[in-house]
């Protein structure tokens, strides 16, 4: 079963930095956005090097569902973590999560996923993976790894700011209101009653490097900067950890540092975690 230390094995033995160049080449992504999620799936398969029909084997064992951007989360690890992938330009922009806010954790019941994913393997609740790369023309410069629960708070903090944004659109009389999964959908809103009107929340949340600044700071003159930041608990669950603390042995551009991060729902309180930081300069 593949995990998110698998990923940063490969991304250390095998940093690729030119990646629309290529996946171009490969045939496997035109845009940089879906570069950086074939990346992502690479990294995880361990499928990088591979032929396009070994690659496709090992992307199946790997992976149990693959989803797009109208049906989120990108990828769920088989038996593992569920993945999201966020290409941003700038790097301190923000991250559009559009219709969903931030997830601590997947959940099988939710509204926001397919039937396809709520059935692509036995499941009730997963971790959830944030892979953010900072890209610039054609090239990756930096890439974080973090886990939802150390990075956004608990479903029922986002639920009750919006079930009230919810129930006072329902508040406002003379309305006809219409059942969505959206904020609210308002019909025949004209005389003629062919008007509609969708009320969409539109989530967004600090890309990682600018809400972990107090624990890591990239270094510009790099060429490319990894982060990874992975709770106490959930680091000593890996069976492969021993492999990368090896690796940090050998290589002096990989990092392995003890740290404490702010609990996302009381910041009162610190939470023991892992840093893992790589450079290319």
């Amino acid at each position: 079963m593949s995990n998110i230390i698998d990923a940063i094995i490969n991304i250390v033995k095998n940093p690729i930095l030119e990646l629309q160049v290529f996946y171009k080449a490969k045939n496997r992504a035109n845009s940089m956005g879906d570069a950086l999620e074939e990346y992502i799936k690479d990294l995880f398969a361990s499928s990088i090097n591979l032929s396009e029909v070994d690659r496709n084997i090992a992307i199946s064992k790997t992976f149990s569902y693959l989803g797009n951007q109208n049906n989120p989360p990108d990828s769920m690890l088989r038996g593992g973590d569920a993945i999201e992938v966020k290409k941003i330009e700038s790097p301190d922009s923000g991250l559009a999560l559009n219709s969903s806010y931030p997830k601590a954790k997947l959940f099988a019941n939710s509204p926001m996923i397919t039937v396809d994913c709520k059935r692509a393997e036995v499941w009730q609740v997963k971790d959830f993976i944030y892979a953010v790369g900072v890209v610039k023309n054609s090239s990756i410069k930096s890439l974080c790894f973090v886990y939802g629960d150390d990075y956004a708070a608990n479903a029922d903090i986002y639920e009750r700011i919006r079930l009230t944004i919810k129930d006072g659109l329902l508040t406002i009389p003379d309305v006809e209101f219409a059942d969505t999964k959206e904020l609210g959908r308002v019909n025949r809103v004209d005389p003629l009653g062919i008007t509609y009107l969708r009320i969409r929340g539109m989530w967004g949340i600090d890309n990682p490097f600018t809400v972990f600044r107090y624990v890591y700071t990239r270094n510009h003159s790099n060429k490319f900067n990894f982060m990874a930041i992975i709770n106490e608990e959930k680091y000593n669950s890996f069976d492969n950890k021993n492999e990368l603390e090896q690796l940090n042995a050998l290589d002096q551009n990989l990092s392995i540092t003890n740290i404490q991060i702010k609990n996302p729902n009381n910041p009162a309180q610190l939470k023991n975690a892992k840093l893992i930081t790589f450079q290319v300069r």
